[in-house]
């Protein structure tokens, strides 16, 4: 995948669902670059379409009109195999509340996305050793997410969606869930992952605290995006 340049180009995005013999236009002739490298939050009213468009970004959903395009590649022009397994190589998703399966340790969760790789289980096992460490939670490989906080289980999460080396993070209100220092914790992390790993990291958030920590912030208000806050 190039990530020369623009990383992800959006190109007169519109996005419908149809609730009945009712349109509901949930995105509007959208235009946005991201360049690689970026840290870029997404600030809108609730129902305003981030996680629309943040789905249409990582490959969870087709758009209705235009092009979503990342690292040069169209995923509207994909398979639904081809886009599962690109997305598989490419995307890095961190939810709001974690998505930890409960039955599996810390580690295990982590070496989720790795068993659609054809790692070896020593390969696999050094990956999620080194994520883990990235994320302070090394001492925490064995717990299950009941015996971790709520702070510690989204560093999980974190790991979980670095663990294949993505070329894209998408974040969808990481810290919507915790409380403010475990929040800023999230948001530590999130910055290095971005200023120290050259991670290209979209955020999606409601907070101004945390869009604060992006290095650019665009905003979405009835399926539109402006440089400006919504009045």
């Amino acid at each position: 995948m190039n990530t020369n340049g623009t990383l992800v180009r959006v190109d007169g995005v519109e996005k419908v669902f149809h609730r009945g013999s009712e349109d509901i236009h949930v995105l509007r002739d959208l235009h946005l670059e991201v360049p690689a490298g970026e840290f870029l939050a997404l600030m809108g009213p609730s129902g305003s379409g981030k996680s629309t468009l943040l789905n249409l970004i990582g490959g969870l959903d087709r758009p209705s009109r235009g092009t979503v395009t990342v690292g040069g590649e169209q995923t509207g022009q994909m398979s639904d195999r081809h886009l599962a397994a690109w997305r598989a190589r490419h995307i890095g998703f961190v939810f709001q509340l974690y998505n930890l399966l409960p039955v599996l340790t810390a580690e295990r969760n982590v070496e989720l996305p790795l068993l659609l790789t054809h790692l070896s289980r020593a390969e696999r096992r050094k990956h999620v050793e080194t994520v883990l460490a990235v994320v302070a939670l090394s001492h925490r490989a064995k717990h299950y997410p009941r015996t971790l906080s709520g702070g510690e289980q989204q560093r999980v999460g974190i790991a979980r969606a670095i663990v294949t080396d993505p070329t894209l993070l998408l974040c969808d209100e990481p810290t919507g869930d915790l409380d403010r220092k475990s929040g800023d914790e999230i948001l530590d992390l999130l910055q290095a992952l971005n200023r120290q790993h050259g991670k290209t990291v979209i955020m999606v958030t409601h907070d101004p605290h945390a869009s604060a920590r992006a290095s650019r912030t665009v905003y979405l208000n009835k399926g539109q995006l402006s440089d400006r806050p919504v009045d």
